[in-house]
């Protein structure tokens, strides 16, 4: 079956703080835009970032690996090189990460590689990549 892209509208507080977010830090190509919208291709995707006045809502979390993870949140499964420059390009860039990237079940069945991290309106994002993708729905 052939992947088929998905559409993500998200909240954000500050356009414009968010638009360079996307656009500068994470290197995604913008589409259409309005004053209260940007489309921006997101690996393939479709995302769309709105504005929506901020909202006053505590961080809930998931522990995982004996770490934090932030729900709700999303992302991209990424190959294994893809995942690695992309996280050394965040790492050039001086982005605050709430989970730096590392791998987890090393040398293991599922070994995967993750990282997340939040934009400026508090979304959280998390990218990963599978040794082996055959991995990705196994039980």
């Amino acid at each position: 079956m052939a992947l088929a892209p998905f559409h993500l509208a998200i909240p954000v507080h500050n356009l414009e703080l968010c638009r360079n977010f996307y656009t500068n830090l994470l290197n995604l190509e913008e589409g259409r835009s309005s004053d209260h919208w940007v489309d921006y291709n997101f690996f393939g995707h479709q995302l769309v970032i709105h504005f929506k006045a901020k909202q006053t809502e505590e961080d809930t979390t998931n522990e995982v690996d004996g770490k934090a993870v932030p729900v709700p949140h999303f992302g991209v499964v990424l190959e294994w090189e893809a995942f690695q420059e992309f996280a050394e390009l965040l790492k050039s860039k001086d982005l605050k990460f709430i989970i730096e990237p590392y791998i987890r079940f090393e040398g293991l069945v599922g070994e995967q590689a993750t990282m997340f991290f939040k934009d400026p309106s508090g979304n959280a994002l998390e990218f990963k990549a599978f040794k082996d993708m055959s991995q990705l729905f196994a039980k």
